[in-house]
């Protein structure tokens, strides 16, 4: 199935967190938080100001954001969980991303 969402709101497909700290230590699954990272799958067409001239998104499919601990709305489509929040509750699009990292998500 696929999803398209209106306005200005994006899906987002959470990131896994880090297994382990960076000085080794394994942290178990009951003590993770939810990731607040992501990759976006899914992208609307934008909003509209008050003249009703659409404002485009600057989020594009594939980039990897932070975003907040409660942000968005949590929905499962295909069996995947995924996030759908507006663009304003993105904090901010992570750049130079390891291959590492970005293929593991």
């Amino acid at each position: 199935m696929k999803f398209r969402p209106l306005h200005d709101r994006v899906v987002v497909k959470r990131v896994d967190a880090e297994e382990k700290t960076t000085g080794g230590i394994i942290i178990p699954d009951t003590a993770k938080e939810k990731p607040s990272q992501g990759e976006i799958t899914a992208v609307g067409p934008g909003g509209r100001d008050e003249a009703g001239k659409l404002i485009p998104i600057d989020l594009k499919v594939g980039d990897r954001v932070l975003f907040g601990k409660w942000s968005g709305t949590e929905v499962k489509i295909d069996g995947q969980e995924l996030l759908i929040m507006k663009e304003s509750d993105i904090m901010g699009v992570l750049t130079d991303v390891p291959a590492a990292k970005k293929k593991a998500a």
